[in-house]
């Protein structure tokens, strides 16, 4: 449910995108979406741009959402979203974000941070509740969840998105009180002070998943459900490896078989809560 990066395919995320468990007919819908990212992220890290020629390149993507006439990623999501009933909002809040990467390398605090979250990463999970008709209340434990996502795939990427784009998404007053600087990205290892930052970012993202958490449940949609129980395990236990391990060493992810054991686990979660007494068994089948 976040934001994809720049040239990633599905097979490179840390989290589900589109997979097989969300409905046949909505998956044609969620890979435009997301293609759609995938380009204008391509765009706010292309280092042969500068920031002017970036902002004239994602406005003209803004164009391509609404007026016809586009045959690229932004007139095939317009043409999946006016198909859907879904609102171009969603990739337009996107877009937002990434003129702000194009301009901004630097966070202050976690507020800074989470407000940055809300155009890079909830977009992604409201424009999936809208596909599946699901109600707008959910939007803030969706929020949560997108949000915790995107902060794990900040820190795993914190020593590459420093050196190859020069973005620090660690919040800077934090840095400070542990005082720690941005030069310290720049090591073979984290450092003592970066470590206490790390872990302080891990502390507000495991405070998102608390949030997020009953989210799974509250879904009508069996499938969506199903994925959202997934992501949200998977994420749990990255957000455990990477208390445990170096980002700066090297990429702090989930094996294969730890992936399988979370994702199992998402769905036996979800098979639970289905099945727990009380709860209303008529859920939507898409």
């Amino acid at each position: 449910m976040t934001a994809a990066g720049a040239s990633k395919t599905a097979a490179d995320e840390n989290f589900p995108v589109g997979s097989w468990l969300l409905p046949a007919a909505l998956r044609p819908h969620v890979a435009a979406f997301y293609a759609f990212a995938r380009a204008a992220d391509d765009v706010a890290d292309d280092p042969g741009l500068d920031a002017a020629a970036k902002l004239a390149s994602l406005d003209r993507m803004a164009r391509g959402l609404v007026e016809d006439g586009e045959e690229g990623v932004a007139g095939r999501l317009r043409r999946n979203l006016a198909a859907s009933g879904v609102p171009v909002d969603h990739a337009l809040a996107l877009l937002d974000a990434f003129r702000q990467d194009a301009v901004q390398q630097r966070y202050d605090d976690w507020a800074g941070l989470m407000a940055y979250c809300d155009l890079s990463a909830a977009p992604v999970g409201r424009f999936l509740l809208d596909l599946h008709g699901e109600a707008r209340s959910l939007w803030p434990a969706a929020d949560a969840l997108c949000a915790a996502l995107q902060v794990l795939n900040h820190l795993q990427d914190c020593g590459r998105d420093r050196r190859d784009l020069d973005r620090v998404y660690l919040p800077l007053d934090w840095m400070a009180a542990a005082g720690a600087a941005i030069a310290d990205l720049d090591a073979p290892s984290t450092g003592p002070g970066l470590r206490r930052v790390l872990d302080r970012c891990l502390d507000g993202t495991d405070a998102l998943l608390d949030r997020a958490r009953p989210l799974a449940g509250r879904l009508r949609s069996r499938r969506l459900a199903m994925e959202t129980a997934v992501i949200q395990r998977i994420a749990e236990r990255l957000a455990a490896a990477l208390r445990r391990g170096d980002p700066l060493a090297r990429r702090v992810a989930l094996g294969k078989p730890a992936y399988l054991r979370a994702a199992a686990g998402g769905l036996a979660r979800v098979a639970f809560d289905r099945l727990a007494p009380g709860r209303p068994v008529a859920m939507a089948a898409r």
